[in-house]
């Protein structure tokens, strides 16, 4: 019984992953783009699409809150005590290594899938990456020093609605549903040029609803006989440690939602790749370039498990479960992603932090 239960989970995950590859792929969206247009180009359509996604699947998880459906107590992103250090360096260490790789966990997905070999690497390293930090060699140095810096909350469970809820002396969960969720539905379909890309906006629709679509079949299709409900949503670095684990070493732990919807992404954008034929097998162009993904992967890797998740595993689904740990994670991965394009444009670490050094005692010699 329980078998079954977890595998029908990972079934679910598989479709899930399957209908988001499809609808990410076809819609060139990715959240480092995203986040390199705004930065570098003042474009935000691609950010508001993950507005929208961000806002409708607030209003969806919330609205499971609400009515009773989905308690966030359950769920790994509203733990006791809130490990600052580990979500700062984490978060800022990820959108480095985002910038490096040029996409995030979910692209590097979805790239697979169109015949990108380079993203196979990526996947590998991230993952084998992500499982040192989360089960492996450097567990300790995660569990016994950096989230040793925490801030004890009053009770598990606590988001930030509860939190303001606590300090108002009121109920204030649907206000600030209300407001946050359909500020951000607005902000991003009030702009022309947004609403004339429609499968921008589609894709943006999907990611929202596939959201709380994971929430809802995490927690239905839960065995109670199995212990405590751990209801789960769409991430995309602790997962694809788990899966790169299960290929290599256990095949029982691919019946997980998590694993399913890792595989289901690619899958999805494989097929939305052939169906519209934009299949091309491509690899590195030199060793260089191999050297850039290595450091980027492993950084995602690191970071995305000590931030709590990646762009989408922080940015939308913990901001659907409106966690404490969601705005500074995502502050985090745009400060690192910045870092990691002034890298990039500098061409090294070391020519950045030579040049910085050379402006700063320049203008105290002045």
């Amino acid at each position: 019984m329980q078998n079954m239960s977890a595998w029908m989970q990972a079934l679910s995950g598989l479709a899930i992953g399957m209908a988001l590859g499809f609808a990410i792929q076809r819609a060139k969206l990715c959240t480092f783009g995203a986040i390199e247009d705004f930065l570098m180009g003042g474009d935000s359509r691609r950010l508001r699409v993950f507005g929208l996604a961000l806002g409708i699947a607030l209003l969806g998880t919330q609205a499971l809150v609400l009515g009773g459906a989905l308690n966030p107590a359950e769920t790994s992103y509203t733990p006791g005590a809130l490990p600052l250090l580990s979500i700062a360096i984490g978060s800022v260490a990820f959108g480095i290594g985002m910038a490096l790789v040029g996409t995030c966990g979910m692209g590097s997905l979805v790239r697979l899938g169109t015949g990108d070999l380079r993203s196979l690497f990526v996947v590998f390293v991230l993952g084998a990456a992500a499982y040192a930090v989360l089960r492996g060699l450097l567990v300790d140095l995660r569990i016994g020093f950096l989230e040793r810096f925490a801030i004890s909350l009053p009770e598990s469970g606590m988001d930030i609605a509860a939190l303001s809820s606590r300090v108002a002396g009121f109920e204030t969960r649907p206000l600030i549903v209300g407001v946050i969720g359909l500020g951000l539905c607005v902000l991003a379909l009030g702009d022309l040029r947004l609403r004339r890309t429609p499968r921008l906006l589609a894709a943006g629709l999907v990611l929202g609803l596939l959201v709380t679509a994971s929430w809802i079949a995490t927690t239905v299709l839960h065995d109670d006989f199995s212990g405590p409900a751990r209801p789960q949503s769409l991430t995309f670095v602790s997962t694809v440690g788990k899966t790169v684990y299960a290929g290599l070493m256990s095949a029982t732990v691919l019946a997980d939602f998590g694993v399913g919807s890792v595989v289901g992404i690619v899958v999805g954008a494989c097929l939305a790749a052939l169906t519209s034929g934009q299949f091309r097998w491509e690899a590195f162009d030199d060793d260089r370039e191999m050297r850039r993904h290595l450091c980027g992967a492993a950084l995602m890797g690191v970071g995305g498990v000590l931030a709590g998740g990646c762009t989408i595993g922080q940015g939308i689904t913990a901001g659907s479960m409106l966690a404490l740990s969601w705005p500074i994670a995502v502050a985090g991965m745009i400060v690192g992603a910045r870092l990691g394009i002034a890298i990039l444009v500098d061409d090294s670490p070391r020519t950045l932090i030579q040049r910085n050094f050379y402006r700063l005692f320049s203008r105290g010699g002045s």
